[in-house]
Formats: structure tokens, C-alpha cells, sequence
């Protein structure tokens, strides 16, 4: 078992939770949502949420992290962006917007039952997801199934195999960070897989595209996206490495900016709760709740095994990160 995902799930209390449309009885008018997380799926989010607070309508804008990142960048220098929410796929990203100083503090989040390290310690920012990238391969292609990173080294595999850029993808600077971090693959894993013939598409919904239609036989990328598709019939299959895989935790976050901050802490309080964590795992995430069962084929939390990722690291490292992937793979 891992420790480190013990200490996120493990420590979950069930006290009660308020619900969301009773944390948001008092809220109104309208919020825009900058969110990495796909079009349906955030559909489906902000109906649900619209049924337990039906007085805040929500706009949402959709793009991968590092895109979403660079128009708000863009925004910022403007004079200010119309954004009041965002929900991204890293806490790298949330954390060079909390040290610019662009996020609201809110201290009253209800975070009951939430583990200690899912949420900013200045409570600036929240997770909401446990989101794992591990291996994607095609089963009309691939006759025995990969079981761990190093065996996308060998030549044939490496040869066939897609992964996202971190140049694209919040998720990907996270998975690139988090395996340059170890001694057991840092730069010289990527370098291997370079020389073998590997390839980077942008975000993971490329990496899917390709592996689903046969282009490439195996790809690097996040847990749900390969289980649904998966669910749905697409000829792929999902590997959990046996060397451990990083994660994400997709937070929520208030910017300061915003014009309406009693619409903008409705959205994260029920993000926080009980509706939204049901709507996650029926979406295909891991249940950060103790006692809701993971989606229909997926391993217990607990019994996966987790890389560690030195997040504070990564945040410096990140643009050299991202020069160095180019520099392997293009962008």
C-alpha cells in the first residue's frame, strides 16, 4: 500500500457536509469558469451544480492548463481577466497563480473529511480529484499487455508509443516532473524513449485519439479518459505500472479579482461536497470520500502505488522541464 496515498484517502472523516444548495442559498448572479476539464463532462458539472443553486449561471471556458495559463497570463497584463473560478488539472499551476497573488483566500471552505494535504495550507486553492496517468494501449494491437514504464522502453514499444506534452498539458508537467524526479528514470528514461522513436502529441485526448484509432499502439495518459473510453467500447485497456504513478488532484480556486465572490465560494463549496464526488466517480475519478466505491473497474485506491513528486521542486524546475521535453520531442 502506498503511504503517501494512505495519508490522502485514508484520513477521511464522515462528518456531515452541507449541501450545496444550502451552502449557496444565498448566492446569485453569474461566474465565469476557466476549467482544463472536458466540455461534457463540465456540462454535466455545472447542471448539476445549477440544480442545488439555481440563482448562479456559470460560463465556462475550456482549454488544456498550459493554454488556459497563457490566456490568463495574457489577460493579467491587460488590466484583468473575466475568469472568477478556475479548475485545473495541477497544483503547479494554482501555485504560480497563488505566489503572483492572484487567488482569494477562503478560509471557510468547508474542507470536513477533505485530507490535510489536498488544500493549501493558506487555503487559497482546494483538490478535488485524484487523477492517476499510467498506460493506454490498444488491444486489437498489443498481444501482451505492458505492465510497467520500462517495458515502453523496449524498441518496438517506444516505437509505437504517444505521450502528452507538458507543453499542453498540466497533467503532463506533473507525470514529466514527477519521473525526472526519480532515480530510477530521470532524463535518461525520456532520452531512451526519444531515441527509440517515441512521440509527443499535445494533451492527452491526442495521446487517446491515436491509441483508439490504431495509429500508435500505446500512449501515456490519465486514468479516466482511457477507462471511459474503455467503457464505451473503444479497443483500449488501462495499465496501472508497477513502478507507481504520479497524480494530480485537479484544484478548485477562487481568483481575487472576482466580481462576485459569494457565487464564486458557492462553486467551491460544492465542488467540495458529496453531490460533485458522487457526479466524479460516475465521470470516472477516484472517490476521495472514504466508503464510495471506485468506478466500475478501477483498483482500490489504496492498493496503488504512488511515485512521489516534489511539488515546490517542479515549480521551479518547470520551464526547464518544458525546454528540455521540446528539445527531445518537439513542440
Amino acid at each position: 500500500m502506498s503511504r503517501r496515498l494512505a495519508t490522502r484517502l485514508a484520513a477521511l472523516a464522515a462528518g456531515l457536509v452541507l449541501s450545496g444548495a444550502a451552502l449557496g442559498a444565498d448566492a446569485s448572479g453569474a461566474i465565469t469558469l476557466y476549467t482544463s476539464q472536458p466540455n461534457d463532462q463540465m456540462t454535466a458539472v455545472v447542471e448539476a451544480f445549477r440544480k442545488d443553486t439555481p440563482n448562479v449561471s456559470v460560463e465556462i471556458f475550456r482549454a488544456g492548463t498550459t493554454e488556459l495559463m497563457a490566456k490568463l497570463q495574457a489577460e493579467f497584463a491587460a488590466g484583468g481577466s473575466p475568469a472568477d473560478v478556475v479548475l485545473i488539472a495541477d497544483t503547479v499551476a494554482m501555485t504560480q497563480l497563488k505566489e503572483a497573488g492572484r487567488l482569494l483566500p477562503y478560509a471557510e471552505a468547508p474542507v470536513e473529511g477533505i485530507p490535510a494535504n489536498l488544500i493549501d495550507a493558506d487555503r487559497t486553492y482546494f483538490g478535488t480529484k485524484l487523477i492517476t496517468t499510467g498506460i493506454v494501449y490498444n488491444t486489437d494491437k498489443v498481444t501482451t499487455a505492458p505492465t510497467s514504464w520500462n517495458d515502453l522502453k523496449n524498441e518496438d514499444a517506444a516505437s509505437q508509443l504517444i505521450m502528452p506534452s507538458p507543453l499542453y498539458s498540466g497533467a503532463a508537467v506533473v507525470h514529466v516532473g514527477t519521473m525526472t524526479q526519480d532515480p530510477a528514470f530521470g532524463w535518461d528514461y525520456y532520452e531512451a524513449l526519444a531515441e527509440a522513436g517515441a512521440v509527443a502529441g499535445q494533451g492527452n485526448g491526442t495521446v487517446l485519439e491515436a491509441v483508439a484509432r490504431g495509429e500508435k499502439s500505446y500512449g501515456m495518459i490519465v486514468d479516466y479518459m482511457a477507462m471511459n473510453a474503455k467503457a464505451k467500447g473503444s479497443p483500449v485497456a488501462f495499465v496501472f505500472p508497477s513502478e507507481g504513478v504520479s497524480t494530480i488532484t485537479q484544484p478548485v480556486a477562487i481568483l481575487k479579482s472576482t466580481d462576485n465572490p459569494d457565487a464564486a465560494k458557492a462553486f467551491v463549496d460544492w465542488q467540495l461536497g458529496r453531490a460533485a464526488q458522487e457526479q466524479s466517480v460516475a465521470q470516472g475519478y477516484f472517490p476521495v470520500i472514504e466508503g464510495m466505491a471506485a468506478p466500475a473497474g478501477y483498483p482500490e485506491p489504496m492498493t496503488l502505488k504512488v511515485l512521489p513528486t516534489d511539488s515546490a521542486q517542479l515549480v521551479k524546475d518547470e520551464a526547464d522541464l518544458k525546454m528540455r521535453f521540446s528539445d527531445l520531442f518537439g513542440g
